[in-house]
């Protein structure tokens, strides 16, 4: 998958694209595409309106990608999104946020979230580990 969107997926939809996926992450990303192109291709102006505005707030302006990214990834720990996580976690791999950055990001969506976001916690970690298996750096 590359960086450019398609007409069904919104732009900043991809994941892992220049990783060797785990079974889990590629089931994610294979889910993630079969039902974006499902949901848009029902042609709902709002729907497909809501993920252009989605995948435009995560390009790059004032704030890069990677800072965007960890900004998903903390809103999510806080929001206790799992699918959400695991996205931002493989967007943050790709745009190459070490892991001190990551562990710093993510207490930052402790902090704000509470006890309540550690089961979430586990399950980012878990998942930036296996980014690491996939990049080589674990």
């Amino acid at each position: 998958m590359t960086d450019a969107p398609t007409p069904n997926t919104p732009p900043h939809d991809h994941v892992a694209s220049d990783l060797v996926e785990s079974d889990a992450l590629a089931e994610f990303r294979m889910f993630r595409e079969r039902m974006n192109t499902r949901i848009l291709g029902e042609n709902n102006l709002v729907i497909n309106r809501f993920f252009n505005l989605d995948g435009r707030a995560y390009e790059g302006g004032a704030l890069s990608v990677k800072t965007k990214e960890l900004l998903g990834l903390v809103a999510s720990l806080v929001l206790r999104c799992d699918d959400c996580i695991t996205y931002h976690i493989v967007r943050c791999a790709e745009e190459g946020v070490s892991r001190d950055e990551v562990f710093e990001t993510m207490s930052i969506g402790l902090i704000v979230g509470g006890s309540i976001v550690i089961p979430h916690l586990r399950r980012a970690v878990d998942r930036w580990d296996e980014t690491e298996k996939m990049r080589g750096t674990a």
